[in-house]
């Protein structure tokens, strides 16, 4: 069994699911709120983590979202941050809504990423702050746990007195 295989279902097939908050409720994790509004780059950089499935570092996409922000203000950084906003709804058959995903970042990039950042936290139980192999080893303890507990105690024989 994939240790990952609640977490990282690949894309589903059918009709495009909705998001499970919109993209003004941002109010609904106030911590997730508050990193998007004044940390947008160590946001991003999670959600590219986790969207890239280890493929890039925090780090790494955090600083190329700054540096393409200081270059060119949110124009820029919200064209780059919508392309994972597609690879996100591409890997969880997520709607394009209220509009198409660069109108979406363009217009309110903070609320855009908060809402990425809710649907990978609560919905599919991601630990954002750990980054993906973190929360690779988490499943895996998880797993591990659970097929242990699931296991029975060893049958003992009864000890008898022998006279």
């Amino acid at each position: 069994m994939n240790p990952s295989s609640n977490v990282t279902q690949g894309p589903s097939h059918g009709k495009p699911k909705g998001w499970s908050t919109d993209l003004c409720e941002c109010w609904m994790d106030i911590n997730s709120c508050c990193l998007t509004c004044w940390c947008p780059c160590v946001a991003f950089g999670r959600i590219a983590e986790i969207v890239d499935r280890g493929g890039s570092s925090c780090g790494v996409s955090g600083a190329m979202y700054m540096i393409i922000f200081m270059l060119t203000g949110y124009a820029g950084s919200s064209l780059y941050s919508c392309f994972y906003r597609t690879k996100l709804r591409g890997q969880y058959n997520l709607k394009e809504r209220p509009c198409c995903d660069c109108c979406v970042h363009f217009c309110c990039e903070p609320c855009a990423l908060c809402q990425e950042y809710r649907q990978l936290e609560h919905k599919r139980a991601f630990d954002l702050s750990i980054g993906w192999h973190g929360n690779m080893e988490r499943q895996a303890r998880m797993a591990m746990s659970a097929s242990a507990s699931a296991v029975p105690p060893p049958h003992q024989v009864p000890m008898s007195r022998l006279n």
